[in-house]
């Protein structure tokens, strides 16, 4: 088992930026692909990046692609997102994932993740 807990998440005003890290427990953290995704209200959860284990491959979403930087410290078993350029539309829940395998977009392919935390964007 993994266990993961996401902090960093507020209230910010739209161009801003929030610093998301979510911590892992359990199990050898080195050894998985993390994934970053959030979820708006009445949305599905939607990929936002991800990045292997080592850190020498990483995806984002389109969306947030130039704006939004995935990076991990495996002495620290933490994952980060940094978001900069904050919009309204970034308002969401955001989780983070983990699974043994390569990188993926899809959620369903993810064996862990944690309770989220909230990102509010005011305009």
């Amino acid at each position: 088992q993994v266990q993961l807990v996401e902090s960093g998440g507020g209230l910010v005003q739209a161009g801003g930026s929030l610093r998301l890290s979510c911590a892992a427990s359990g199990r050898t953290f080195s050894n998985y692909a993390m994934g970053w995704f959030r979820q708006a209200p009445g949305k599905e959860r939607e990929f936002v990046g991800a990045i292997n284990w080592s850190g020498g491959s990483i995806y984002y979403a389109d969306s947030v692609k130039g704006r939004f930087t995935i990076s991990r410290d495996n002495a620290k078993n933490t994952v980060y997102l940094q978001m900069n350029s904050l919009k309204p539309e970034d308002t969401a829940v955001y989780y983070c994932y983990a699974r043994i395998a390569t990188i993926s977009t899809d959620v369903y392919e993810y064996d862990f993740w944690g309770q989220g935390t909230q990102v509010t964007v005011s305009s």
